[in-house]
């Protein structure tokens, strides 16, 4: 069950009348049978926002990345952030700009991977590339806290030579652990759903999805071979957000979001539910035409 929630109602509901807003919903879910525990559950909860274009969205979660930042530097002194491909260094341009790339205490960002090709580093679609020439390039960031995956060898090699690494850094809490697993807990994975629901490199129905005892795992893929970061290391994380983007993906988040329980791994997004963390959907309008249907009864 779906309910949307502006988020200027309320308290700003008088003053935004007559004019035309941001168009920004929240959507809380949850399943059948559970409304007795709601209050609990609310809390936990996914937050979908949805807004009109890419660059409000981009605007936003330029926002919610540097809130977090300055969270984590103010109370762990650093700041663990995993990217992922897809569209998402573009949807994080605005960090490259003022105020952001002032303000932010960039010398205590760490950055990790959520999936990487096995491709050579200057190869096109590899994501470090991809990073480094949209967004690593223009803000000082210190190149040694740049986590890299090794692409001299296999994807099996990479994956083992990765998850070796984060061992390391959450061994001198550079990452922190979560509560309830011997896991790294990032402070933010950023990830993107794709046409067939994957985020990662986790892909519907494949093996990797029940891959319960490694951190990173290697996946077997055309034309690339890839390493990505297992379900449980991303639910132990200390926030989670999905970005959304464009009609192609509307019904895959659709999917992932609804009360309909797919955990047959036919949408891995669905498999996103950080257990002491939050996630949070960031969703432009064309991604959000099933999911806002009824947009029109509730406004």
């Amino acid at each position: 069950m779906a309910h949307v929630i502006p988020e200027d109602n309320n308290k700003n509901h008088q003053q935004n009348q007559g004019k035309k807003s941001r168009r920004a919903f929240l959507y809380v879910w949850w399943r059948h049978g559970e409304e007795g525990r709601r209050s609990e559950r609310e809390k936990r909860a996914p937050q979908v926002r949805v807004f009109d274009n890419e660059e409000e969205l981009s605007t936003a979660l330029a926002d919610y990345v540097a809130q977090l930042s300055e969270k984590a530097v103010r109370e762990r002194g650093s700041f663990s952030i995993v990217l992922s491909g897809g569209n998402l260094i573009y949807l994080l341009r605005k960090l490259t700009t003022a105020p952001y790339v002032k303000t932010l205490d960039w010398s205590k960002w760490h950055v990790f991977w959520a999936e990487e090709n096995v491709v050579g580093r200057s190869h096109p679609d590899s994501n470090y590339k991809q990073a480094k020439d949209g967004f690593l390039s223009k803000v000082p960031i210190h190149p040694g806290h740049v986590m890299l995956v090794n692409h001299g060898g296999s994807a099996e090699l990479a994956a083992g030579d990765y998850e070796f690494a984060i061992r390391q850094l959450v061994r001198n809490q550079t990452v922190g652990v979560s509560r309830s697993s011997d896991c790294p807990r990032f402070d933010l994975i950023l990830l993107v759903i794709g046409g067939d629901g994957r985020v990662a490199s986790l892909l519907p129905g494949h093996p990797v999805l029940t891959e319960h005892t490694q951190w990173v795992a290697h996946v077997s893929g055309v034309p690339w071979d890839s390493v990505t970061l297992t379900i449980p290391v991303i639910n132990s994380a200390a926030n989670v957000a999905i970005m959304a983007t464009g009609s192609h993906v509307a019904h895959p988040l659709a999917a992932a979001i609804t009360d309909h329980c797919l955990q047959d791994g036919s949408h891995p997004a669905q498999l996103i539910a950080p257990a002491n963390g939050e996630l949070i959907w960031f969703v432009d309008a064309a991604a959000a035409s099933l999911i806002c249907q009824d947009e029109s009864a509730t406004t």
